[in-house]
């Protein structure tokens, strides 16, 4: 037989009281806590305020402290109007209480999410009442905390009254969701729509770096994705992947509509295998619906979820959250702008620093290159002063904008400063070129090309595979691949350099580097050859060539390094150009080769051209015709 409200107020009939009973027993002076996010308890909050307000002289609502953890819903609490009731303290800033925090109204207690609930179980932070929202019970008399475990279960287990609104509509979430009716002092049964959250549309912008991302997840690897436009635009572009898993603080629609699609199954995870695992759910009722009773998905507490040690023995976990800004030596900042607070500390750096830790692991921060309409670069030479760092240097791995993918960790200041300024806004990229010379982060004399002519060409990155099987990525050059092709310049032989640049030199200083990789796409073409290895690339070939205006034709070269050759990436490098050169309209290349280098002639002979050549003081003059 199923037990109704009605039964279990047959039973404990004291636990049934009006509001007003339950909040006489609030005492001046006393915290409470609310639940968090969009299970916060509208119906109890509401009633508590109505209480001060018909209550203007009740002692017991004098300096009581509100806890909360990002409120979705109303906060009268933060009003200055009830200043002399309450005074709210938040562990993360949501969009109703940013004004108070900033205003001095309300206070922000900057804690790794954590970490909170030890704070309540050493006393650290005393929690007097704690006003929660549950599930109905079941026959057994437990309510699940559904959508929020978080820090609410820690808050019910240490306060001295806890008061929970049972509500139909809250999901029975498994895990370590269960508080028990003996354990709650006032039960309020009230049914209303859960709070949702709705993101931010997505944008052109967005998806880019959601492509950008998608790329960096591989089959069977695990998730932790943070919440807003960027995250939801990463998990639309990873429909074709397979075997993901989910680790999270948060679930949300994206993650519950990969769910659905079979995209994550969590087989391949190492901890909680065959379970959608996370703290908290913002989204839609839909998904609320689709965790009721759902067994493949646990809510856990944040203790658990957040803990870097766990994270780290989650082979292949990756964690993907969002910056405000990042200064060009790798600073970031997700919670303020300057001495602006915005958000907070929370879960992020927990997770990027348990996923580097972890075997196969990768840390991914995304940002927009600018904000205000464009008018403020995101990527900046310092963070503003007052800023909260979020992310120091050493925890900075992959970041993407909508212009690529920079790589920082094991770079050094020079390298970081110009992978980033590859990927900011082309606008501002002058400007950070010249603030970090002035900071001494690059070269006082580094090069750069501005405007569309130094614009790379993303869309001309491609996949090819030589005859012998091996597959290589071509992409164009960047201007900061400045030591990446010094080390492919070194890798060479005496001869191969020889050959290439026709010169017994033998060192390639940063002055000749540079004009090698800050180049002009509208006047040349650079194309490397590059085997992705883990995060690191290895150059094994360059091509390129140089426009003459006046004939219309270009100037080509390669080499290819010694351990690769023979293997056909000379023909692909002179084949990829070959296209390039006639998209441009380009009537032909001129090359001069060394009478001694048969096999670069070789190539050129079986390019498919039109070639004449001619021998001049040892020297192949070659001009080579596209063929119609």
């Amino acid at each position: 037989m199923c037990m109704s409200l009605n039964d279990w107020e047959s039973r404990y009939p004291s636990k049934f009281e009006s509001l007003e009973t339950i909040f006489n027993h609030i005492h001046r002076g006393d915290t409470i806590f609310i639940g968090s996010a969009c299970a916060e308890p509208q119906h109890l909050v509401q009633g508590l305020i109505r209480y001060v307000k018909s209550n203007p002289k009740a002692f017991s609502f004098f300096d009581a402290e509100v806890l909360h953890v990002r409120s979705l819903g109303v906060a009268p609490y933060a009003a200055e109007k009830f200043k002399q009731n309450f005074r709210h303290n938040s562990f993360f800033i949501g969009d109703s209480t940013r004004d108070a925090v900033n205003k001095g109204l309300a206070d922000y207690t900057p804690i790794f999410l954590s970490q909170v609930p030890d704070l309540f179980t050493r006393g650290l932070a005393r929690v007097d009442i704690a006003l929660i929202q549950t599930s109905l019970p079941d026959n057994h008399g437990y309510m699940s905390l559904g959508i929020s475990v978080d820090i609410v279960k820690a808050a019910a287990e240490k306060a001295r009254l806890v008061v929970a609104q049972v509500n139909a509509n809250m999901p029975r979430v498994h895990g370590d969701t269960f508080i028990h009716i003996d354990a709650v002092d006032f039960l309020v049964p009230y049914d209303e729509l859960l709070l949702e959250y709705q993101p931010e549309a997505d944008t052109d912008i967005a998806r880019q770096i959601g492509k950008y991302v998608s790329r960096l997840i591989e089959d069977g690897d695990t998730l932790q994705v943070g919440y807003g436009r960027i995250p939801n635009a990463v998990l639309s572009h990873l429909s074709d992947k397979k075997n993901l898993g989910i680790h999270s603080e948060l679930i949300t629609d994206g993650i519950m509509a990969l769910i659905q699609k079979g995209v994550i199954d969590n087989s391949r995870k190492t901890v909680n295998r065959g379970k959608t695992v996370a703290t908290f759910c913002m989204g839609h009722k839909e998904t609320y619906d689709f965790l009721n009773d759902n067994p493949s998905v646990e809510f856990r507490t944040i203790d658990y979820t957040n803990n870097p040690m766990l994270i780290a023995r989650q082979d292949n976990m990756v964690a993907i959250n969002s910056a405000l800004e990042i200064d060009l030596t790798g600073q970031a900042t997700a919670e303020s702008i300057g001495t602006i607070s915005h958000s907070g500390v929370g879960g992020q750096a927990d997770f990027m620093r348990g996923a580097v830790l972890a075997k196969g692991g990768k840390a991914i921060l995304t940002l927009q290159s600018t904000a205000a309409s464009d008018v403020v670069s995101r990527i900046v030479p310092s963070l503003r002063q007052g800023a909260g760092t979020t992310l120091i240097r050493g925890d900075i791995r992959y970041v993407v904008t909508e212009y690529g993918i920079a790589y920082l960790h094991g770079k050094n200041m020079r390298e970081r400063a110009m992978e980033l300024i590859g990927i900011a806004h082309p606008k501002f990229r002058p400007w950070l070129i010249e603030e970090a010379k002035k900071l001494d982060l690059i070269y006082r004399d580094q090069a750069f090309m501005p405007g569309k002519r130094g614009e790379y060409p993303e869309h001309l990155e491609t996949w090819r595979t030589t005859r012998g099987g091996t597959s290589i990525l071509f992409r164009p050059i960047k201007m900061s691949d400045e030591p990446l092709l010094k080390d492919f310049i070194y890798s060479l032989s005496d001869q191969s350099i020889y050959r290439r640049f026709m010169s017994r030199r033998q060192d390639m200083p940063h002055e000749r580097l540079q004009e090698l990789v800050v180049i002009d796409y509208t006047k040349e073409m650079a194309i490397l050859a590059v085997l992705p290895q883990e995060e690191k690339e290895n150059i094994i070939g360059v091509g390129r060539y140089y426009i003459d205006d006046q004939l219309h034709t270009a100037e080509v070269a390669f080499a290819v390094r010694d351990d690769y050759q023979q293997r056909g990436i000379g023909a692909e490098l002179l084949a990829y150009l070959t296209y390039l050169a006639r998209r441009e309209g380009l009537l032909g290349f001129s090359a001069e080769v060394l009478v001694e280098n048969r096999p670069m002639l070789h190539t050129f002979e079986q390019g498919g051209f039109d070639l004449e050549k001619r021998i001049i003081a040892g020297l192949y003059e070659l001009k080579m015709t596209f063929k119609e």
